[in-house]
């Protein structure tokens, strides 16, 4: 892959963990409390619904079953994990564990894949959740067993979507890909939704306009960026990219909920960065 080539696939990668980001700040400023599920049913599904109606593909026949557990791994059973971490747990405690997904890609390389993993890239992956850790965990913190359980789970669905993802070659155009596992993914938390939750009395604007944010921004564009990089990007250089995620978290929350910033902080920014820069280079060197 040409350099140039290579900058632009992890630059336009790189752009979904850090929508992501924002997933923190808006579920606990716009949407309505305590409804994990119903949150990700409404960011998921109809996203789903407008890229089949507009790619208007259908898989292989060969490709359902890859397609329905990707939907599972990278969709329905994570943002239902992601969701319930978000409302259980304070959002610095939730991105340090959701950052040893990296940690959890490399342990399925080497493991299920019997790929050679760097040392560097070891190194660098712990660097990160230490960096994560620096960069948003408070030390009054209250933990919760089902949150940090929930975010655990969490991340060791998106690593095993990425690993996956990547060996599965699913025969379909990067939207109807995205489409269809927002949409099987949607349905399967459909029913757990309705089972568990009930729709507000009313929605307000705000909780209008964070739906259709996470819909059309933290779905559709965040998830094909996301599924491109997964197709021209190694795994690992793709799931460190989401250690992005938390340090776009840490910044929209200084910038809009008077977080504070200190020196720990800022040395946890920095480890961050090069915890993603190293990690790049250990994968593409591979």
């Amino acid at each position: 892959m040409k350099q140039d080539n290579l900058i632009a696939n992890v630059l336009l990668t790189a752009l979904a963990p850090l929508i992501w980001g924002s997933t923190y700040l808006v579920t606990t400023e716009f949407l309505p409390p305590d409804r994990p599920f119903t949150a990700a049913v409404l960011r998921c599904l109809p996203a789903g619904v407008l890229l089949l109606l507009w790619t208007r593909t259908l898989p292989k026949a060969g490709d359902w079953g890859k397609t329905a557990a990707l939907a599972f791994l990278n969709i329905g059973f994570f943002q239902a994990m992601l969701f319930i971490a978000a409302y259980r747990l304070p959002g610095g405690l939730a991105a340090v564990l959701s950052s040893t997904q990296v940690l959890m890609v490399l342990l399925l390389l080497r493991f299920i894949g019997r790929e050679t993993v760097a040392k560097a890239a070891w190194l660098f992956a712990l660097l990160g959740v230490v960096g994560v850790a620096m960069l948003v965990l408070s030390p009054h913190a209250k933990s919760d067993t089902l949150g940090i359980v929930a975010a655990l789970a969490g991340a060791a669905s998106m690593a095993s979507g990425v690993f996956f993802g990547k060996r599965w070659q699913v025969d379909l155009p990067l939207p109807a890909l995205t489409g269809w596992q927002l949409f099987l993914g949607g349905l399967m938390l459909l029913p757990v939704a309705a089972w568990r939750e009930t729709l507000p009395a009313a929605f307000t604007a705000a909780n209008i306009g964070g739906y259709l944010y996470l819909c059309l921004f933290g779905a559709v564009l965040s998830y094909a960026l996301y599924f491109r990089g997964i197709a021209k990007l190694p795994p690992a250089a793709v799931s460190s990219l989401g250690l992005l995620s938390p340090v776009c978290a840490f910044i929209l929350g200084w910038l809009f909920l008077q977080q504070h910033m200190n020196t720990v902080s800022l040395i946890g920014f920095v480890l961050v960065l090069v915890s993603v820069f190293g990690v790049q280079r250990a994968a593409h060197r591979k």
